[in-house]
Parts: structure tokens; C-alpha cells; sequence
């Protein structure tokens, strides 16, 4: 006894072989922006953490009359660009520290962050 039903879904299965590897070849760039949109995020928190560490060592020397520079350069990883600015005057200072972003797949700009520390008289 002859199946033709059978033979048919069969025969029909056979023109299916590789889709999958299609559908995922075609989803593959997407894997690869998610992945990468997630790799640049990393990227704007180590930045913006590395421009907090170094605004809060910049105020702390600007409050102990320091060279607030050195203190903002010494208090990032290697390899990190950051530029300081103090100001205030009286009771207390203000550091704020600009670090640039690193760039993964998007330009994203700077991260910048303000500490104020009273000044130690």
C-alpha cells in the first residue's frame, strides 16, 4: 500500500534543508549590532565612572591647594585622555573632569562629572 500523502510531505521536507542556516545568516547582523550597541554602553559607564574618579581626586588636591592636573591624570586607567577645570572660591572648590568617550561604533562625545570638596584652610 502506497502512501502518496507521505511521499509528498517527504519530498516537500527535502526543498525545506538549510532554511535554518538562511534565517540565521540573515539574523546575524543583528546579533552583531545588538552585541556591539551593548559593548559601546560599557564604554559610556567606564567613562563616565573615569571622569567621576577623577573629578573627586582633582577637588580633593584643588581643596588641599594641589596641582589639580596631576591629581585628575593620576586618578584614571592608562590611556584616558582627561582634562580638568576648577572653580569656586571661599568655602569650597569644584572640579569638573571631561573624558572622552571611547568609540566602539557611535561617536558618543564626552562624559563629564563635578565634585565639590569644602577647602581645607
Amino acid at each position: 500500500m502506497s502512501y502518496p500523502r507521505t511521499r509528498a510531505l517527504l519530498a516537500g521536507g527535502r526543498r525545506d534543508r538549510g532554511q535554518v542556516a538562511i534565517e540565521y545568516l540573515g539574523f546575524l547582523p543583528i546579533l552583531l549590532i545588538v552585541g556591539l550597541a551593548g559593548i559601546q554602553l560599557g564604554a559610556v559607564a567606564y567613562a563616565a565612572e573615569q571622569a567621576g574618579t577623577a573629578a573627586r581626586a582633582g577637588a580633593r588636591a584643588a581643596s588641599l591647594e594641589e596641582d589639580v592636573g596631576a591629581a585628575c591624570s593620576s586618578a584614571v586607567s592608562s590611556g584616558i585622555d582627561v582634562s580638568c577645570a576648577s572653580s569656586g572660591g571661599g568655602d569650597s572648590v569644584t572640579v569638573t573632569a571631561t573624558v572622552r568617550i571611547p568609540k566602539i561604533v557611535w561617536d558618543l562625545g564626552n562624559a563629564t562629572k563635578s565634585a565639590t570638596m569644602p577647602v581645607d584652610h
